[in-house]
């Protein structure tokens, strides 16, 4: 199934992760059964061998075919070729599936006008009422029943094994990685000599090299990458956290020249641009620092216009578009094009905290957006909500930064910045915290 929001053929977000906890995962342990979700796009988007085993060797299988995500089909259709039955496969009700696999006895889900399941209960106990039916198998795959003498495999010599000890691997390390978080740094970097990178699974690698991230260990992160496999190192996930590493080392020119260069391939994201932009900022306030003016307004100008470019690819996506409309307050004189786009900024935050469960930046977007428009009441509410979803130290730290550049600038034109400053201690403060508790 596809992860994370994905829009349909209407252009509504639909927040699969949300429709895996409350449907799909419960459902199949209503079932009694042990879900285990396909990595796929945590790891870039590729189809890798770990994956491969479990779509062969898996007992059940269950396929999201909302938005007809490319994947999904591809892996269907290898699922379909080598198992006969105990597919089961799902989509939101309104969406037209493709022709191909409309016949195919296919379970709908409902879902609300924000792509958020609204009928959990139900559909969650019609899709565990469809797996214990699958204990008595049917033949569900085209393949077997169009093609009566079709080689069956025995799926009892394929070593079932393999895939039994490949999830408990990679159970055992995830968990492993989420306690060495909480730990630091020297707990992380202790895991990753116990692995043998290239032969590890990619989706067990991409969570040691985000527990690097967590503990801000960019050298780590770094060095890990020439360890990948060429394919995973490859991946845009794994470019993109590398540019932010680099970045966050001072090693500026290496990080544009690997995020323009996935810009140049792949066209502009509001993750890549977003990540882009924090290099032209940090360059900018480099300059700035140092006294060179001229240098400095360049920076700035490329940073708005990289940022504003992520968040014109993707409206959706509120970070670029918060990071657009500061940067504009740093202009002097203040960029016309701020009024303009702070409200469509805030509205795009508005939505997202609607249509998914809302994360830390959901929040530290709304108490950006409050500072900057002088709402002393929004900004409050909004620290508070952010700093209850705190998950990494490096995060309040990033807000701060950008907060205080807004009072500065401010006061530099006059204005009483003490409030803000207010809200900066809070944020350093669990920041601080953060880091001490790991």
């Amino acid at each position: 199934m596809p992860f994370g929001e994905k829009s349909d053929d209407s252009g509504r977000a639909i927040d699969f992760d949300q429709i895996y906890d409350s449907i799909i995962g419960p459902g199949i342990q209503q079932a009694d059964l042990a879900p285990i979700r396909a990595d796929e796009e945590v790891v870039g988007g590729f189809i890798h061998k770990p994956m491969f085993e479990r779509l062969m060797l898996c007992d059940y299988a269950v396929a999201d075919l909302t938005t007809a995500n490319p994947n999904v089909f591809y892996e269907l259709g290898i699922r379909h070729g080598i198992r006969p039955h105990s597919t089961v496969l799902l989509f939101a009700k309104g969406m037209r599936l493709p022709f191909d696999v409309a016949p195919l006895r296919a379970l709908p889900y409902m879902i609300d006008a924000q792509g958020a399941p609204n009928a959990v209960d139900a559909d969650r106990n019609a899709l565990a009422t469809r797996l214990i039916e699958c204990r008595n198998p049917v033949e569900d795959s085209p393949l077997f029943q169009l093609v009566s003498d079709f080689p069956r495999p025995d799926i009892a010599r394929l070593k079932t094994d393999t895939l039994r000890d490949l999830v408990q691997y990679s159970q055992k390390y995830k968990a492993k990685l989420s306690a060495a978080r909480k730990e630091g740094c020297k707990a992380v970097k202790d895991i990753e000599q116990e692995l043998h990178i290239r032969d590890t699974d990619p989706a067990v690698i991409i969570d040691l090299f985000l527990s690097h991230r967590a503990v801000e260990n960019w050298s780590a992160m770094v060095e890990l990458v020439p360890k990948m496999s060429p394919i995973l190192a490859r991946t845009i996930l794994v470019r993109e956290q590398l540019g932010l590493a680099l970045n966050r080392l001072g090693r500026r020119e290496e990080a544009e020249a690997i995020l323009l260069k996935l810009i140049e391939e792949r066209g502009p994201s509001s993750e890549t641009n977003g990540i882009l932009g924090r290099v032209y900022k940090d360059l900018w306030k480099n300059s700035r620092n140092s006294g060179n003016i001229a240098a400095a307004h360049g920076y700035l100008r490329k940073a708005i216009s990289t940022y504003l470019k992520g968040f014109e690819s993707d409206w959706r996506d509120a970070y670029p578009g918060v990071n657009v409309v500061t940067l504009m307050e740093m202009d002097n004189p203040v960029d016309a094009r701020q009024a303009e786009l702070l409200p469509v900024v805030q509205y795009a935050a508005k939505r997202r905290l609607e249509s998914r469960s809302p994360d830390y930046w959901d929040y530290a977007t709304l108490l950006e957006l409050a500072v900057l428009k002088n709402d002393r009441a929004a900004a409050k509410t909004a620290l508070s909500d952010a700093l209850a979803a705190i998950r990494e130290a490096w995060e309040p730290k990033s807000t701060s930064e950008n907060i205080r550049m807004v009072r500065e600038v401010r006061k530099q034109r006059g204005d009483d910045g003490t409030w803000i400053e207010e809200i900066e201690d809070a944020l350093n403060r669990a920041g601080s915290e953060r880091s001490h508790s790991t």
